[in-house]
This record gives C-alpha cells, structure tokens and sequence, in this order.
C-alpha cells in the first residue's frame, strides 16, 4: 500500500512494508537532567521536547508493523572501537571512558548509555550500537535493512546536525529515501537544528526530505482507517 506523506519539498510516497522508522541516540547520558549532557552546561530541555512526537510515532509505526530500530552511541568497555581522534576530544576529564554522571561517558552497558525509558525498545525491536556518529558505520544496519527489503527511512532523535544528518547523509548515499521527521529531532543548539533541517530538504532534496512525527501519525491512521459505505 503506497501512503502519502506530507513533507518538504515535495510530499512524498511511502510504502510501511518497505520502510523503517530509526530513532537515533534518545540515550539518558544526553536527554536527562543529571546526564553528561547537561553537566557540559547544554539545557537538556531542548532535547528532551523531542520525546513526545517520538512516542506518538513509534506507537503509530509498532501498530502498522514498520520495521523499527533503535541507535545508541557508545563504544566498548576497552575503547577499542574509538578512534584516536575522538578520543582525544573534550576537556581531559570528560573524555569517552571518563566517569560521568550517569557512569563512563560513552561506554556500552552504562548507565547513562542507555534509551531513555519513554522510548525503550519492545521486544524484538532493532537497537544498533555505533561507534560513530552515523548509524551505517561500522555496524550491521545496512544488512539489517536488506533482509527486510527496507527502501525509506524515517529518521528521527538527536542530535539533528550531528548524529541524526549523518545517518541521512550515509543513508542517502546508499539509495534509501530518507525522511528526516521534525519535530522528532532536537539540538542543543536551536539555529543548527533549523539549519540541518533546511539543508536536506534544500535544493529539491538534495539528502532527501523533511516531514513531522505528526504527519506519519496521520498518514498510517489514514490507511488503517476502513473506507466509508457509498
């Protein structure tokens, strides 16, 4: 069944048998007060607005059967998945694999690793963890999205010019439609979430198109509704 999606530039088609939600990143190191997030002096606030349209999409894509996966960022206990590179960044004390509030900053199986509890992944849902920031990275994604014969992406979490960008970047680049979801995304930099947003739409798309939580609701309520009696 090919449903119409409401999206800029252009609405687009989608069909649910053949199309993924992945939610990028809702880890509580970068959404809860307490977190690493904020002891680096972000408000928290602004990523935490994001969890809202997030859950109404989710429960809208478990009833219609989308395929859904989950990313979290983080890296083995030994570090050695991390890049010198990235290891380097950062004040000496909140480095990745420094204790943090909620654990080391950015190691797998820690508590500030973790999906924050609105959004925990059901059973038998998808859940990646990457090293870097896109999510095709140096992980089993790409696998997991041929054997269901996955052709578009709704890409929602955080950050939006980060994590969620780079995952549409790679995504377009490997022939999948994406479609980044609004008021799905969050930054702790309002101006970079704007911007982001308007980079993949612009120029007819160039990295795919930009649509809301909302619309998805509306969109898979639409089909699943039954046709009124002439």
């Amino acid at each position: 069944m090919i449903l119409s999606l409401t999206a800029e530039p252009a609405d687009v088609p989608f069909d649910p048998a053949t199309t993924a939600l992945v939610i990028i990143d809702m880890q509580r190191d970068f959404l809860e007060p307490g977190g690493f997030g904020e002891s680096l002096g972000n408000d928290v606030s602004l990523l935490q607005a994001a969890v809202g349209p997030i859950r109404s999409v989710l429960a809208a894509a478990r009833t219609a059967g989308l395929l859904i996966v989950h990313t979290r960022e983080g890296h083995k206990p030994d570090l050695s998945d991390a890049r010198p590179a990235k290891l380097e960044r950062g004040a000496p004390t909140a480095r990745i694999g420094a204790p943090g509030p909620m654990g080391r900053i950015l190691v797998r199986g820690e508590p500030g690793h973790g999906i924050v509890p609105a959004l925990a992944p059901a059973r038998g849902e998808v859940v990646i963890d990457k090293p870097g920031k896109g999510a095709f990275y140096a992980t089993d994604l790409g696998a997991v999205l041929a054997a269901r014969g996955i052709a578009t992406l709704l890409v929602c979490g955080v950050t939006t010019e980060v994590c969620v960008h780079t995952t549409i970047r790679e995504g377009n680049d490997r022939g999948y439609r994406c479609i980044a979801l609004s008021d799905g995304c969050a930054s702790y930099f309002p101006e970079f979430h704007r911007v982001g947003l308007a980079m993949i739409a612009a120029q007819g798309g160039i990295f795919g198109w930009v649509s809301s939580c909302g619309a998805v609701v509306e969109a898979l309520a639409g089909a699943a509704r039954p046709s009124r009696p002439d």
